[in-house]
């Protein structure tokens, strides 16, 4: 058949490169357990610890015995890997499509892109969980009719959820990361007026500028909550917070049934999970719109 000469490894492999691009959240992830993931159902053992004691010892008694040693918990979690996204598209003769030029890397791109978009949605949604703390229990109005629209309102929110993260023994020096909706960064950029946005290395994945030590990013992905879409979700974090885990991309040809001689399918999926894994590295900024 045409579809012979179809490369799965390598059109799997360009996908991969192109998804890099498209991912937002997934981009500020803790991913250095993906190598230990091969199958979708299995689990990956976050390896966490607690606090140690520190203990004051005066001059008078510096060569007295010391206290036992105390045993430090285990504080490990699961990552269960069940996320799978699939797709499934014809176009023609494989191989005589591919021969045009262009066409493969457009269809690759497409696929990278509807898949980013996918990952990216999932991890945003860890928002509404219960293990996102939330900046207030009720959400914060933005409204230009009563001046909220001034510097120190909308750039106190974000300095709110700086301070609970430093309150939660983040480093003051730790790079940030803020994630938020168009219409939130549109009154962010009016409020802050030093918004560093020259930088043309910035302008990728979503980046489009810095606060302090904070990057700031856009995603129309950014969750909401069950208010019609009134109050976004923007998540502030460090990038150990979220464990992002995708390990295996999958392409291949086939022939549809059903379909006219000489038309040929590529399907595919990918598997991946993601969970919140240091909950206190996390802050979630409710803001309501009105």
């Amino acid at each position: 058949m045409a579809y012979e000469n179809f490369k799965p490894l390598v059109f799997s492999e360009a996908i991969n490169r192109d998804l890099e691009r498209f991912l937002v959240f997934a981009e500020d992830c803790n991913r250095k357990y993906q190598g230990e993931v091969t199958e979708q159902g299995q689990r990956v053992k976050i390896l966490g610890v607690g606090h140690v004691t520190i203990s004051t010892v005066t001059m008078a008694n510096r060569n007295a015995d010391m206290a036992a040693a105390e045993t430090i918990e285990d504080t490990s979690i699961f990552l269960d890997i069940n996320q799978i996204r699939t797709y499934r598209y014809t176009i023609g003769a494989i191989d005589a499509q591919f021969a045009i030029p262009g066409i493969e890397e457009a269809l690759q791109k497409e696929t990278a892109q509807g898949l980013g978009n996918e990952v990216d949605t999932y991890i945003a949604k860890l928002a509404q969980s219960a293990d996102a703390v939330k900046i207030q229990s009720a959400s914060t109005v933005l409204t230009a009719t009563a001046g909220a629209w001034t510097s120190g309102y909308v750039l106190g929110i974000i300095d709110q959820g700086i301070q609970k993260l430093w309150e939660n023994d983040v480093p003051h020096n730790e790079e940030l990361v803020l994630t938020v909706t168009p219409r939130f960064y549109m009154i962010f950029k009016q409020a802050y007026t030093a918004l560093d946005t020259n930088n043309s290395a910035m302008i990728e994945n979503g980046r489009v500028g810095k606060y302090g030590n904070v990057t700031v990013k856009v995603s129309n992905n950014v969750a909401t909550l069950s208010d019609a879409g009134a109050t976004d979700l923007c998540m502030l974090r460090t990038k150990r917070a979220i464990a992002y885990v995708h390990p295996l991309t999958k392409s291949e040809a086939y022939v549809p049934e059903a379909k006219l001689p000489e038309t040929e399918a590529i399907k595919g999926f990918i598997l991946f999970d993601a969970k919140i894994v240091r909950p206190k590295e996390l802050i979630v900024l409710n803001v309501k719109y009105s």
